[in-house]
């Protein structure tokens, strides 16, 4: 961490913030957008830009292809649902990792090492790129004993938790 000089910790972005920066690459890029669609984009961008602008390309080729080309809100919620990125910007995997904690370790917890095995990802690739988002938004919990999916997560999925003792 120090080999750098300068130690810094970057945060995700918040959506006001998210929503600016899709709305200014739609400018540069020429497309005709609603605030409402940057509104949409932004909220499925995980709080990062470089997601937020790689979701706004598949957007607008889906808005050129199906329609007119102009990006509504609606059309923007269409097309990122066709990409399996829902509401909160989950993806196959993130589904796949906290599905894996509710259905197979009942919520949990449970240890890096199992649930690497049962969703077939490496033990790195869980702790540095699903995690952190899931973790931060309340979605997954480290504990001692291992990860547990949180209430949030449950109720995402429209799953009743369990009652806890």
């Amino acid at each position: 961490r120090d080999r750098f000089g300068i130690v810094q910790r970057l945060e995700f972005y918040q959506v006001p913030d998210l929503q600016y920066i899709v709305s200014r690459s739609a400018r540069f890029m020429g497309l005709e957008m609603s605030d409402d669609g940057a509104l949409e984009v932004a909220r499925r961008a995980r709080g990062t830009p470089r997601i937020a602008n790689r979701l706004l390309r598949r957007v607008r080729d889906f808005a050129e292809v199906k329609h007119d080309g102009t990006i509504s809100a609606d059309i923007a919620a269409q097309a990122l649902d066709m990409l399996n990125v829902d509401a909160e910007g989950f993806d196959y995997m993130d589904r796949k990792l906290l599905l894996a904690v509710i259905d197979k370790f009942f919520g949990g917890p449970v240890g890096l090492d199992n649930l690497a095995a049962a969703i077939g990802e490496e033990r790195e690739t869980i702790e540095d790129v699903l995690e952190p988002y899931l973790i931060q938004q309340g979605f997954l919990q480290r504990t001692p004993r291992g990860r547990m999916a949180t209430t949030r997560a449950w109720n995402h999925f429209g799953i009743t938790p369990p009652e806890m003792p």
